[in-house]
């Protein structure tokens, strides 16, 4: 039977070890840490459950159908929900707003609480629809780097919305072109964020991303974004996958221009195919040292990253849901300084995810636990130390005003997540959460391919590579390598 190793065990690597497995390989996964997930883990803190890292859950689709490939039913692993509201938004002027799933009554609500025009919500949502039903079949879920997919009938679809697109302009101007207020605008200009860019430098095109959580919707895993890792592992081991943790890959051994094996700590293990979930940067500086590296897509502008509190709050609060943003008084202002500065405003926008509204399992009676997150930029010799004590005295002046409580005082446990530490947890390079930025109108198509020109059987999937960053997007790399990886004849299986 034909080998296929992957590296890494992160969302990405899990998808495509299910995929290739279907597709008829002997399939194992190399994770240099002690379990699956990546990104993507949980833990406890003092009896408070947190996961540590994604917690947007939008395209559930995707994940119901690596189940469906297999033949099974996905409720049978796992489960979600669909959120209403999505996000609770408040601004420093004390308004505040309830981003509810439909979006007939998002529109009234805007127009009810900012005194945006109802009509301009309904068509800003309709034009992120068509835009998305016209371009995804050709920008997400095809490679941007194969003929066929400029020959594909879908590419007449993408065509016709070239033109409204956006990408002569920015995402702010954008916006500000279509809304007069401020907030609605911010709110808007939020979704850069999704994929680690800059609303004030990123093209229009971005405008897309609101059609996901606002026309699909957002959804809750039950047991939080950990269960989707959790439930595809299970499913993989099913199909026979081998998960060996902690042994990291060293080498993706090749010769004569094509992959022979990984080498890792307990020797070489051969390989018809090799994925790398790995980022692609240390992918090629330590796994492919010895190969001419792509400098150019190496060297693209690395995205943001975060830092997170993880917090075990003594109370409850009612006007809280499980997704929180709390705004900054000059947005612009703090892009500034994540993009150029390179380092984090004294008034950062500060996001509250707390899983106990909807799981109360994860915090003791009468407690919440907060996953309190701000951006800011990846790692580039600033003083870590010094900015994580600096922005916790930020966030909480912060909170503590716009929720009328002194929250520092509600503190019960705290863990902290800078991007030193995803770096050297998750081999993001400089810690940044998506791989390069989107800040440029050129940047989809600069994004590392799926595969190597350079070295047959080689591919590459997860948040570095196209299409992009984020949990749908590393899915639907993981999809993208399981359509660019040949299958295993009945011969070969034998």
């Amino acid at each position: 039977m034909k080998k296929a190793a992957i590296v890494g065990a992160g969302i990405g690597g899990i998808a495509a070890s299910i995929r290739l497995a279907l597709k008829g390989y002997e399939v194992t996964v190399y994770e240099a840490n002690g379990s699956f997930g990546g990104k993507m883990h949980e833990f406890w803190l003092g009896g408070y459950r947190f996961d540590a890292g994604p917690s947007l859950f939008t395209l559930p689709r995707l994940v119901d159908e690596l189940f469906e490939l297999a033949g099974r039913k996905p409720a049978s692993y796992f489960t979600y929900t669909r959120l209403n509201p999505i996000t609770h938004y408040f601004w420093p002027d004390g308004s505040h707003l309830k981003a509810y799933a439909d979006p007939e009554r998002f529109a009234r609500e805007a127009a009810q609480q900012l005194g945006v025009p109802e009509q301009d919500v309904r068509e800003v949502l309709a034009r992120s629809r068509r835009l998305y039903k016209g371009t995804a079949d050709t920008f997400l879920n095809k490679s941007l780097h194969k003929a066929g997919t400029y020959l594909s009938p879908d590419i007449l679809k993408a065509l016709g919305c070239l033109t409204d697109l956006g990408l002569t302009t920015t995402m702010h101007q954008a916006n500000a072109n279509k809304f007069k207020d401020p907030r609605f605008v911010q709110l808007l200009d939020r979704f850069a964020t999704y994929n680690g860019s800059d609303p004030y430098q990123a093209p229009g095109t971005l405008n897309i991303i609101p059609h996901l959580e606002h026309n699909i919707g957002a959804f809750y895993p039950k047991g939080g974004m950990y269960a989707i890792a959790a439930s595809l592992v299970k499913l993989a081991e099913e199909l026979g996958v081998e998960f060996r943790y902690n042994e990291p890959v060293e080498q993706i051994v090749t010769l004569a221009g094509k992959v022979m094996s990984v080498k890792t700590a307990q020797g070489n293990h051969n390989a018809d195919v090799v994925v790398s979930n790995m980022d692609v940067v240390p992918t090629y500086r330590r796994l492919l040292s010895d190969h001419p590296a792509p400098e150019k897509t190496l060297k693209q502008p690395r995205s943001s990253s975060a830092l997170i509190y993880y917090w075990g709050i003594r109370k409850q609060f009612p006007e809280l849901h499980l997704h929180n943003i709390f705004f900054s008084g000059d947005y612009r202002e703090e892009f500034e300084h994540i993009f150029q500065r390179k380092t984090i405003s004294l008034d950062p926008t500060v996001y509250v995810n707390i899983t106990s509204k909807l799981e109360p399992a994860d915090a003791p009676a009468g407690c919440e636990n907060w996953f309190v997150m701000v951006n800011v930029p990846h790692h580039q010799g600033q003083d870590w130390q010094q900015l994580i004590a600096t922005t916790r005295e930020t966030v909480l002046k912060k909170l503590s005003s716009m929720l009328h409580t002194n929250i520092k005082e509600l503190i019960d446990q705290e863990q902290v997540l800078d991007p030193l530490q995803i770096e050297s947890r998750t081999s993001s390079f400089a810690g940044a959460l998506y791989g390069s930025s989107s800040n440029n109108m050129m940047a989809a198509f600069l994004r590392h391919p799926n595969f190597s020109s350079q070295i047959e059987g080689l591919y590459f999937c997860g948040g570095s590579v196209h299409p992009g960053g984020g949990v749908p997007l590393c899915l639907l790399s993981a999809k993208i390598v399981g359509q660019l990886v040949p299958a295993v004849t009945p011969v070969e299986k034998v």
